[in-house]
């Protein structure tokens, strides 16, 4: 079967072979399909009952133990010739429990149901279609959002996804738009879509989620970026990054300084949010060693907010903790090596650690977290691009329960065309 043969089969069961033969050009030509396979084992031991009631305490898990297997489909067409460009992308996901128990259960790698065992199977299907215009792309439909207001998370088995639109644009050389306005989103560990929230957030409301920012590079060495985010009725968010490169003494000397401006906005669901949050990371590598610190303070009324369930863009977004509680002030350490320095290629350790209080005696914002990970990609053989990571989480806190958790991810790329 020829790969164009497949191609018009898939167009023609999405019902798309109407828009193909009326130019196969770029619109098939350029299209991509790609199968990801990710296998994850997830482990956590719970060390004590910090943070719990003592009736929660009674009935609390000691550990969540649970292994699946995920499939990511992706497809992305090209563009049809003309002034205007159209195309269609589409992302299958699925995941399958391999092992879990009701006792165990609540990794996030799958859904939970009532009676506290996790389901056998979840799947959803995503379609957005898209627009471009010289070098502006407009996108409705699923989204992968990635900028400091909002990242899209995919540390599980499967991506968190959004539905809505977004526009980008890299017309002005050097210089990256992007826009959106999100109205439903999905967790990594549900095919259910739901109204947007805030993390943390308990009650019935919810609201839509709008941004807009811009990245700059200015010459080589530096790089600019301004972003603003708003849920409807909880809170807007104002960001502001600047990054450098310094050549030094044979390696490189990076500068990353972040800073969040956070208030509550409209009805003020989620209750009063006016902070600040400013973060700076020093990081040297040279010879295969990366070593860096920084250090993180928050200042004002309530935690930083974002979305439920998102990635935070902060240097303090851990494999557990995120260490942006209210007035907190954290400090970091990591190092990094990448083995090709000593001819092995694709083979990287990285460890961190972090430590974060508010320096309040009256309160229990205390917590530390230690993290390791190895990471490899087979170069060659049978198994070439086969990607392994294992990874080992300590978390200690005064408010919420400490942990050690080790996890296993082996991922596989396969380009269907």
């Amino acid at each position: 079967m020829t790969t164009l043969f497949t191609q018009r089969a898939l167009f023609s069961f999405l019902g798309l072979l109407p828009l193909t033969s009326a130019s196969a050009e770029g619109f098939i030509n350029d299209s991509k399909l790609k199968l990801q396979l990710r296998n994850v084992y997830f482990n956590e031991n719970f060390r004590d009952e910090h943070g719990l009631s003592a009736r929660s305490a009674r009935t609390a898990k000691s550990e969540r133990t649970e292994w699946a297997q995920g499939f990511l489909l992706d497809y992305q067409s090209g563009f049809t010739p003309g002034t205007i460009g159209f195309g269609v992308d589409a992302l299958g996901l699925l995941g399958v429990k391999l092992d879990s128990g009701r006792g165990r259960s609540g990794t996030g790698l799958l859904p939970v149901h009532d009676d506290g065992r996790a389901a056998d199977e979840f799947a959803s299907l995503g379609m957005s279609a898209k627009a471009q215009l010289a070098k502006t792309t407009v996108k409705y439909g699923t989204l992968l959002p990635k900028t400091p207001v909002l990242i899209y998370n995919d540390a599980r088995l499967l991506p968190q996804t959004y539905q809505g639109t977004q526009i980008s644009s890299v017309d002005i050389e050097n210089l990256t738009l992007t826009g959106g306005y999100l109205d439903r989103f999905k967790l990594r560990d549900s095919s259910d879509s739901m109204p947007i929230v805030p993390d943390g957030y308990g009650g019935d409301k919810s609201g839509d989620f709008s941004y807009a920012g811009a990245e700059y590079k200015l010459g080589k060495s530096i790089r600019l970026s301004y972003f603003y985010g708003e849920l409807e009725n909880f809170y807007r968010q104002n960001f502001a990054g600047i990054q450098h490169d310094l050549p030094l003494g044979g390696g490189v000397l990076t500068s990353d300084l972040r800073y969040f401006n956070s208030v509550d906005t409209g009805s003020a669901y989620g209750g009063k949010i006016d902070n600040n949050m400013l973060s700076g990371q020093l990081s040297y590598a040279i010879s295969g060693h990366t070593f860096g610190g920084g250090y993180q303070t928050l200042d004002g009324d309530a935690s930083l907010p974002y979305i439920s369930g998102a990635t935070v863009y902060s240097f303090s977004n851990a494999g557990i903790g995120k260490f942006i509680e209210e007035d907190e002030k954290t400090w970091m350490l990591n190092y990094g090596y990448n083995f090709v320095a000593l001819g092995v290629p694709a083979l990287t350790f990285s460890t961190r650690y972090l430590s974060g209080n508010d320096g309040k005696s009256t309160t229990t914002v205390k917590e530390w977290e230690r993290d390791a990970e190895l990471a490899y990609v087979v170069q060659q053989g049978t198994f070439k691009g086969l990607g392994v990571r294992l990874r080992n989480y300590v978390y200690r806190s005064e408010y919420s329960r400490g942990r050690d958790s080790n996890r296993i991810y082996f991922t596989y790329d396969i380009a269907l065309w």
